[in-house]
């Protein structure tokens, strides 16, 4: 079937829109029908020699027009009545414990970096605070880079350490 289906495609496409659109009188769902059509037919013809491919074409439309009957049908029947404004909202807003909560860490990191030496906390907070890349932290501090980054690993380890001891006693 080599060269017939861009050939069927040309000739057979007004025709099958035609064919679907008595059907179901929605153009999006004509031409998503049309395209499901024209796949089937194109994955059924590498391995089958077709003699009538305009017959077929059109029983693959048929198929697919009852496949599309079917969940169109579903789909009315699932939804049926059902008013999507009076569906509940996922709200992105955070609950007032969630608020409370993370207040709370955010209180107890801040005590943490407190804690730790004065350079440390200075690299801390220019780093992730200040989004400060670590080379400027050298210079601005005048410290070599290699140092910056064991400030910074000093004081994510203090964190991680304290985050590890507060949720094994939540």
């Amino acid at each position: 079937m080599s060269g017939q289906p861009a050939n069927l495609y040309k000739q057979e496409e007004t025709p099958l829109r035609r064919f679907f659109m008595r059907r179901f009188r929605n153009e999006n769902d004509v031409a998503d029908a049309t395209q499901e059509t024209f796949l089937r037919m194109l994955s059924a013809s590498r391995g089958t020699l077709i003699e009538n491919p305009q017959a077929y074409l059109y029983r693959v439309a048929q198929s697919v027009a009852i496949s599309f009957s079917k969940r169109t049908a579903l789909e009315q029947k699932l939804f049926c009545g059902l008013d999507l404004h009076d569906l509940p909202v996922a709200d992105e807003a955070p609950c007032q414990e969630r608020i409370v909560d993370g207040r709370q860490m955010l209180e107890i990191f801040a005590q943490a970096i407190a804690k730790l030496p004065n350079r440390c906390q200075q690299v801390f907070i220019l780093s992730r605070l200040h989004d400060m890349p670590n080379g400027e932290i050298a210079r601005e501090l005048g410290i070599s880079r290699n140092m910056v980054e064991k400030h910074i690993i000093k004081a994510l380890l203090h964190c991680r350490t304290l985050r590890a001891e507060m949720t094994g006693r939540l």
